[in-house]
Formats: structure tokens, C-alpha cells, sequence
């Protein structure tokens, strides 16, 4: 079967959902399509939440339908194909949807297979993730009550970077709280090379791993392979820039090169607590370090039938993400084509917040293009932002731009130190930003 639209929206997720409604508010004639298969509507962010235990799965779903522009027509199919020279789209089904202009929010998909022994364990064995199952990540943090609770990321680029971080240190604050801190530690390891790029973000994260929680940090550290049985997870390290080492190895100590050291910035931080304990050792080119448990974020890719089409780069270290203009969002191969969000390869952190700001740009650059104009409003700046919840009534909301430059919003400034981690901007993760992804992100209001 054939039809065509006017405008095709790839995705009803968060960027698909706020584009389309705005689109719809700017010209109420318009002829939208979205195509999007789930049923279920879920607002991913507050899956940290969910993984401590501070708030039901429930409360972050909603049925597709409730959340879908009244006036835009709603495909549910799954997307198998896209032929921008013939401004075609094929389903999986066989069907065939034209357009005259074309948005992809896809997003991106867990790639369980990219890392050894990562599907064989991941829901079991301790092994969780907050990206999957949040429930499970909040029933393995009521379990572990001793050993090293190890957290940990890809190297590879992932839906909100910081939230391998957030579980961290709320399953931290939940060990302090239950009494558990003589029998646990936490371990956080990462492919990067400093725990956070902005100031004055940074800081006060460095000051939250090494003094709020101690918690040691592997940098450089790249996941290879899980053991879910022997409870192992192997890496190789990459090289740290400045010639940094982060560690001595001392034989002596378990072979756990940082046991009690960290080096970051050329500075030393202590952790000399007598349960700084991980039992990590050195297999030739790999560093094993076994836990009780293990939070990771698993790696993540676009479909494997979006890397395939010409909205793809298709050499280089963005390959397989759509390549867009990094300030108009134009498709860089086809002027009728637009995206936003994870899919892209816009050069900053893939975030709500930051197709909150994207999604504005698309909508008045399509617009444009639609009367005959260039696509030259250059209306995006790498905005992203990152809600850092560093304890169970403590968030840092850290908000940046292209460039690792600091972007925190003026008006909240005003009234809150948006430098150091609160109370008033946990209230604004656990109340507020719910309330303004449901009631006027996806409605189309900009803000």
C-alpha cells in the first residue's frame, strides 16, 4: 500500500513527539505522519529514579496514543528503509509512506552484543542496568549488602552520559543510609579521562567521588568482556592524556594499581578506608576487576537499517549516526531533511533537554524550507544539560553548550548557587521536570 504526506516525523519519542506538536501549533494545516511502533510512551530520565527505588515504573509511562498530536496521523509500523532520493519511506510491512519533508528521531538502541558476554548475564548475576530494567538495578542495590558494587560505561557514545553516574551515587547514598558502607565499595570506571568536562561541574562531582563517597575511579578504562558467572569484567586501558597514569601499580595491595590513590588534573586524592577493597588483578593486557555487583550502560547504536541509508555517515567516528548541520539541524546530503536528538551527530551530550532545544530549530528551519527559503536559522548552540542526582534529596544540574562551555539557565541562577548540588533542584528532577516533559514538552510549547 501506498500514501504520502505532507511532512513525515521517524520516531515518536521524545523529539519526534515535541516536533510534530509544534509544527502543529505554528500552522494548524498541516499534514503530519508520524510513524512509530511502541504502545507505550516512557520517559526515560526518570528511570534513575526508578533504578533507587524513589519512584514506580508506572509513573513514567503513558499509552502512545495520549501523548500523539490530535491532528497528526499516527503510523504504527515499524520503519525498514528510507530512500531520500525518492522522498520514500518503506515499512516493515511492505507499505510505503511518500513525503515532501522528512524528520528522523529515531533514536538509538542498546547494543548488547558489542561487548562480550553482555547478553549472556545482563538482568542476572548482579549485572543491571538502569538503560534495560530499571527494576532489576533496584532489586540488585536491596541484595548487595557486601562486596564491590562496580559502575561502569561504554566506550562509545550513549543516551544520556551522566547516567551511569546517577545510579553511582544514589546506590552510594542508599548504602550510607542502610548501614552498609563497612562491607560495600563502590568503584566507578570509565573509557574517559575526567569524571565530568565542565566547570564548575566538575568540581563539585570530583568533590562528591572522593570525599562524600570515596569512591575510587579507573579512568582510561575500556569494558572488553563480562563473566556473569565468575562475576569478572574485563577492560584494556587506553591511553590518558598528559602522559597520565592515574595509578602505581603496588603488587602488594591486590594489584589494584589506585587502591587508595586516584590521579586526575595532576592531583592526588587519598582513599584510605580500611574497606577500600577491589579486588582487581592483571591478566596480561587485561584488568579484571570482580564485583558483587555491576551497573553498566550498555553500548548503543543506531538500527542497523538506518546506518545503511544515505542520511548516515557512512566513514569516519560518527559512522552510522545521521549527519546534520550542527546548528540548523539540516541533513548535510538532503535539504528536505531534518533530525534531532540521539540519531544525530551533533557533537554534545544526547539529552531530553537537549532536543528541548533542538526541536524549535527544526521546526523553523523546516518551516523555512517549506516557503522557499534557506534553512539558515542557526538556532542551536549544543545546549544539553544533565540533572545529577547525587544523593537521595540532592541534585547538580549541570547545563553546557558546544565546547564544554558552562550554559546554566539565567533566571534559575538568580535565585539558586547552580554550581553545587541542592535540594530545590532535587525537587525540580523528582516534581518539576516530570511535570514539564508531560504537560508542556510534548503539548509543543517552547521554553
Amino acid at each position: 500500500m501506498k500514501s504520502k504526506h505532507q511532512i513525515v516525523v521517524l520516531g515518536g519519542g521524545t523529539g519526534g513527539i515535541m516536533i510534530a506538536a509544534q509544527l502543529l501549533r505554528t500552522r494548524k494545516n498541516l499534514d503530519v505522519a508520524i510513524i512509530e511502533p511502541s504502545e507505550t510512551h516512557a520517559y526515560q530520565p526518570a528511570w534513575t529514579l526508578v533504578g533507587a527505588g524513589l519512584m514506580k515504573m508506572s509513573a513514567t509511562l503513558k499509552p502512545e496514543k495520549k501523548v500523539m498530536p490530535k491532528k497528526a496521523k499516527w503510523i504504527k509500523e515499524y520503519v525498514a528503509s528510507i530512500d531520500p532520493d525518492e522522498n520514500l519511506v518503506t515499512l516493515k510491512n511492505g507499505d510505503q509512506i511518500g513525503y515532501e519533508y522528512l524528520v528522523v528521531t529515531i533514536g538509538i538502541k542498546n547494543d548488547l552484543d558489542a561487548i562480550e558476554g553482555l547478553k549472556e548475564t545482563m538482568g542476572k548475576n548482579g549485572v543491571c542496568s538502569n538503560y534495560v530494567d530499571p527494576k532489576y538495578t533496584w532489586e540488585v542495590m536491596q541484595n548487595f549488602k557486601s562486596g564491590v558494587g562496580l559502575f561502569t560505561q561504554p566506550a562509545a557514545p550513549i543516551k544520556c552520559p551522566g547516567a551511569p553516574q546517577k545510579i553511582m551515587y544514589l546506590t552510594a547514598d542508599y548504602l550510607r543510609r542502610n548501614n552498609r558502607e563497612k562491607d560495600t565499595q563502590v568503584v566507578f570506571a570509565t573509557p574517559g579521562t575526567v569524571i565530568f568536562g565542565t566547570e564548575p561541574f566538575k568540581t563539585e562531582l570530583k568533590r562528591y567521588v572522593n570525599e562524600v563517597y570515596n569512591i575510587p575511579q579507573r579512568y582510561g578504562y575500556k569494558l572488553v568482556k563480562i563473566d556473569g558467572e565468575k562475576k569478572e569484567a574485563h577492560y584494556v586501558r587506553l591511553p590518558l592524556p598528559d602522559n597520565r597514569t592515574d595509578y602505581v601499580v603496588n603488587d602488594e595491595r591486590n594489584a589494584a594499581g589506585c587502591i587508595g590513590y586516584v590521579w586526575e588534573d595532576g592531583q592526588q586524592y587519598v582513599v584510605e578506608e580500611e574497606n577500600n577493597h577491589i579486588n582487581e588483578l592483571k591478566e596480561g593486557t587485561h584488568y579484571v576487576i570482580k564485583f558483587d555487583m555491576m551497573h553498566l550502560a550498555p553500548p548503543q547504536s543506531p538500527g542497523a537499517w538506518f546506518k545503511k541509508t544515505k542520511l548516515a555517515n557512512q566513514e569516519g567516528p560518527n559512522k552510522g549516526f545521521m549527519a546534520v548541520d550542527d546548528h540548523t539541524l539540516q541533513s548535510r546530503f538532503y535539504d528536505n531533511v531534518f533530525g534531532a536528538g540521539d540519531v544525530t551527530d551533533l557533537p554534545t551530550a544526547r539529552t531530553g533537554a537537549a532536543i528541548r532545544k533542538q526541536a524549535p530549530t527544526v521546526v523553523e528551519n523546516l518551516l523555512k524550507v517549506m516557503d522557499g527559503k534557506a534553512a539558515d536559522y542557526e538556532g542551536y548552540n549544543g545546549y544539553s544539560s544533565c540533572p545529577l542526582v547525587v544523593s537521595h534529596n540532592k541534585m547538580l544540574l549541570a547545563e553546557f553548550k558546544y565546547g564544554n562551555v558552562r550554559a546554566s539557565d539565567p533566571l534559575l541562577s538568580r535565585f539558586f548557587n547552580l554550581g553545587h548540588a541542592s535540594w530545590p533542584m532535587w525537587i525540580l528532577k523528582r516534581y518539576g521536570l516530570p511535570f514539564l516533559y508531560w504537560n508542556a514538552m510534548l503539548k509543543g510549547f517552547k521554553f
